[in-house]
């Protein structure tokens, strides 16, 4: 099973566990960390689910979406790295992935 490491808002890394085809934000979700706020479900309509992901993995997800991209737009702490984690499909090719979950808006 992939691990994927969440790297929380007072800098604590927790290492959690996956399914191939959950989402980043369902992994994180289902692994009890509740400062992901994940508001809409993952049916891309707000930005509550916002991660950093570690620079090393960028190349290995799928592009960012025009709805994604708009909805990061309106994030007070967007950066480069910036991706809702709702529209990151997890699985083995991204075991070991680091989010960093991002201020809260």
């Amino acid at each position: 099973m992939p691990k994927l490491h969440v790297i929380t808002r007072e800098g604590e890394t927790e290492i959690v566990h996956g399914q191939s085809g959950m989402s980043t934000m369902e992994v994180i979700r289902e692994a009890g960390i509740d400062e992901l706020m994940a508001l809409c479900g993952g049916e891309l309509c707000c930005a509550t689910c916002h991660v950093y992901v570690d620079p090393a993995f960028v190349d290995q997800l799928p592009p960012i979406s025009d709805d994604e991209d708009e909805l990061l737009d309106s994030a007070d702490h967007r950066e480069t790295t910036s991706r809702l984690s709702c529209q990151l499909p997890f699985g083995d090719d991204l075991n070991d992935l680091r989010v960093t979950i991002a201020p809260e808006d």
